[in-house]
């Protein structure tokens, strides 16, 4: 069992207000931290503590999230917004450049902040800020979007998306809270390795109590620009088009009984990051960060410590 981390409040430029874990020396290398659904910054529980002798470390409850600022509009849960307040965070808390390391939503969340921040990135303003990449069970987006039209496989264990994001499922989430929708959308297919301790389920189900919390969870899913066909819809490739390769060192984590995520997304990562170590995690579910914290640290110290 780990105790709870001490938090700050945040004022980001973005116009939100952010719970953050900020441990570790001031003047040591920085790791953000972004935790994925449907969880908070104790995702990464097992991490903070091992790192936070060497590392500055940040862990953030994203927009909508617990303690933090949850705006109503589902625009307000588009990508280009929750990346900018990873760099807005990093802003205000007086960091130049940081590791962003994200797993789930977090690791979609990374991708986009690694692609935005590395030298040369889309996005001019955060150019060479961020130096490493560490993802965890996040899909490439361009490697999850062709999975989602031409796979069968992903596309089948992906429906639970368009579940969250049908409006018939407000009632349930409005009446009953998220941890009804969960058991509806995910109806079988949670593995034992992916149960919680008790202590942490309680957690969670005190966090899961605020609608506004529930409703803001789900718009991230409604908010995204990603394609979730129906089972019966036509499989198909998408057209060949250029995407924007990652350049800077990067570790993939992926733990392989992932029901949601399978491995056939580690399929053309090496062409599309240029710099990646794939760590495979076998015998463990989704949630690795707290499943086999010891493969998480221990990847991360040897991709970390090459520099």
């Amino acid at each position: 069992m780990t105790g709870d981390f001490e938090q700050v409040r945040v004022t980001l430029a973005t116009g939100v207000e952010l719970d953050v874990v900020d441990v570790g020396p001031r003047d040591a290398p920085v790791l953000i931290f972004l935790h994925g659904f449907p969880e908070s910054h104790r995702t990464w529980r097992f991490q903070l503590p091992h790192f936070a002798d060497r590392f500055r470390c940040l862990a953030p409850d994203q927009r909508g999230y617990r303690g933090s600022s949850k705006p109503r509009e589902v625009e307000a849960y588009t990508p280009d917004k929750l990346i900018a307040d990873i760099f807005a965070l990093a802003d205000a808390l007086g960091v130049d450049d940081f590791t962003v390391v994200g797993h789930d939503w977090g690791g979609a969340i990374a991708w986009g902040v690694a692609l935005g921040g590395q030298p040369g990135g889309l996005h001019p303003a955060w150019s060479g800020r961020v130096t490493h990449a560490v993802i965890a069970n996040a899909p490439h987006p361009a490697i999850f979007q062709r999975l989602l039209l031409a796979n069968e496989e992903q596309r089948a264990a992906s429906q639970y998306i368009r579940i969250f994001r049908d409006a018939a499922s407000d009632a349930l989430l409005d009446e009953h809270g998220i941890a009804s929708l969960l058991a509806h959308a995910f109806a079988g297919r949670v593995p034992s390795g992916g149960i919680q301790p008790p202590d942490e389920i309680a957690r969670l189900l005190k966090d899961w109590e605020n609608r506004d919390t529930c409703r803001a969870m789900i718009n991230w899913y409604r908010a995204s620009p990603l394609t979730v066909p129906a089972m019966d819809e036509p499989y198909a490739a998408p057209p060949a088009a250029p995407f924007p390769k990652l350049a800077i060192p990067t570790l993939v984590i992926w733990a392989l009984d992932d029901v949601a995520l399978p491995a056939c997304n580690l399929d053309g990562i090496d062409e599309l990051v240029t710099q990646s170590t794939v760590v495979t995690v076998p015998g463990c579910g989704h949630f690795v960060p707290w499943e086999d914290p010891e493969a998480v640290n221990a990847a991360m110290d040897a991709f970390l410590a090459d520099g």
